[in-house]
């Protein structure tokens, strides 16, 4: 019976693919392509770490850079869509203030970098964290008038380190959906091609940073919400090891088990910044984490895995994903003389059934439907889908659809206690593997960024990335170049627990192989 039903959702899964294809290609033919503006000020293709050290070498001022940045912003909003609430005023107040602190101080470069590292630097934030004076609606409607009271601990560190906030960023409903588009901000789009998704649910962060509208900036991500932008919009995203970095002061909050699911991390074009950005926001707790250690290919295993071995709950990996992996693999073993070592794991067929039970194993957290309500009642759905079907809903339609797929799972079923002794075993099995010294390549989505709407046709290739988070790992997504037809190649990286440094090192030296992050805009 099983089988019979796989197979069955396999057929439809792939009908629906091949009819949603035509559609889309359909309507993207027929649909005039914006472009981005042309880049003219060269400070908006620089590292945040390069300009930190610019403005401590007093070669530029906060001013000038944190000015550079919200030109660029007014520019691309209008096109992109990816900027929600700004704070451009009191971001050139601060910067002014900290150019005078700097021309008056007696600190030499070297104790400024230690204790500013990223002094007079503007970053933006997705909208789900607390940023004191500004709007915190996680893109739910009901909470379209709340204002955060103080700052996430993330956003209060960050500030510590001399940054200047500039910006929130889109997001989808309720951060639980891989296309970033909510009833009150509307729907962002892809900087490569503006009928193309951003990911979710950091993509109008992603989205910023590809498009420099900002230096770095920060997701977080419970099933692939900072990797899955990141891959879409061609730049760097890292999830950190559990416990690396404080999730106090987003919304929604994870609660119990599910604490371990969810990670802060930076979302950067330049592999340089992800080091010093991490530290800054893991505090005292990057002692956990030899951040600065760095490790040559050479010296590390290398396993690789192409695709989640022919689930019928996600699409089939395309081939220039494929052929991208295996240039990254022929790449190491030519050039650092290692042993890339294929893996098949059978048990990721089944990531989706262990991650949903994952999700569901937390009795005191609320429910995705309460939160949609506030935690005010529960969500009547029969009776907000008839609303939205009538274009009257204030809910947007993956929301109505997580909501129903909540509502059919039982909390009782006895599969599920199963279920998570099986991705208890994975996560163990992953462990063993990786070692010390192990990295492990994987595909950072089956595809490259589709059309709008295309994702409800594709629902489950979030599993992707969300079987790291399942196995608690850091992971790194670096982007590898365009594709055909110029949208972001790339792939994950992934280590041991606490063993981040293998991730980053990784990055760095395929960042110099393969050419990192491509500007989508043509440069003057």
């Amino acid at each position: 019976m099983t089988k019979f039903v796989y197979c069955f959702f396999r057929v439809v899964r792939t009908c629906l693919e091949i009819l949603s294809c035509m559609i889309f290609r359909l309507i993207s033919k027929w649909t005039p392509r914006k472009s981005l503006p042309p880049i003219s000020n060269l400070l908006l293709l620089e590292s945040a770490t390069s300009l930190a050290a610019k403005i401590r070498d007093r070669k530029v001022t906060s001013q000038e850079v944190v000015a550079a940045f919200i030109d660029r912003i007014k520019e691309i909003n209008p096109i992109l869509n990816c900027v929600v609430e700004t704070r451009f005023d009191e971001a050139l107040k601060e910067a002014e203030a900290l150019d005078c602190e700097l021309r008056n101080t007696s600190k030499d470069n070297e104790t400024l970098a230690k204790e500013t590292p990223f002094l007079g630097v503007p970053f933006s934030m997705k909208e789900c964290f607390q940023v004191k004076g500004l709007h915190q609606t996680s893109g739910l409607y009901g909470r379209r008038d709340i204002v955060a009271e103080e700052d996430a601990d993330v956003v209060r560190l960050l500030k510590k380190a001399g940054c200047i906030l500039v910006c929130t960023t889109n997001v989808p409903e309720l951060c639980m959906w891989w296309e970033t588009s909510n009833t009150i901000y509307g729907r962002t789009n892809n900087p490569y091609n503006p009928m193309c998704i951003v990911g979710g649910s950091s993509g109008g962060e992603a989205c910023l940073q590809s498009a420099c509208g900002s230096p770095f900036g920060v997701g977080s991500d419970i099933g692939g919400s900072i990797r899955m932008p990141a891959f879409f919009n061609g730049i760097f995203g890292h999830k950190g090891s559990v416990g690396l970095i404080s999730n106090r002061g987003q919304m929604p909050a994870a609660v119990g088990s599910l604490e371990k699911m969810l990670a802060t991390g930076p979302l950067c074009k330049h592999a340089a910044d992800l080091r010093p950005s991490l530290k800054i926001m893991a505090a005292e707790n990057a002692t956990l984490v030899d951040l600065d250690k760095k490790v040559k290919p050479e010296n590390m295993r290398i396993f690789y895995i192409e695709d989640d071995g022919g689930s019928c709950f996600t699409t089939p990996v395309q081939h220039e994903l494929r052929a991208a992996m295996r240039a990254v693999v022929s790449h190491l073993q030519l050039t650092h003389r290692v042993t890339a070592k294929k893996l098949q794991l059978k048990e990721l067929r089944n990531i989706l059934p262990m991650y949903l039970a994952m999700m569901g194993s937390e009795k005191q957290a609320p429910k995705f439907s309460q939160e949609m309500v506030m935690r005010k009642g529960s969500l009547c759905l029969w009776w907000e889908s008839v609303k939205w079907l009538l274009g009257q809903s204030h809910h947007t339609f993956p929301a109505l659809a997580l909501s129903a797929l909540e509502k059919v799972t039982s909390d009782d079923d006895p599969r599920a206690v199963e279920l998570l002794k099986q991705a208890g075993a994975l996560r163990e099995k992953l462990k063993e593997i990786l070692g010390d010294d192990g990295v492990l390549l994987f595909q950072s989505h089956p595809t490259v960024a589709p059309y709008h709407c295309q994702p409800l046709f594709r629902f489950f290739n979030f599993c992707y990335t969300a079987l790291f988070n399942l196995a608690y790992l850091p992971v790194t997504q670096c982007p590898l170049g365009l594709s055909k037809a110029g949208l972001p190649l790339g792939v994950q990286i992934v280590a041991n627990d606490k063993n981040d440094h293998l991730c980053l090192s990784l990055a760095e030296e395929l960042e110099k192989s393969f050419g990192g992050w491509v500007c989508p805009s043509v440069v003057e």
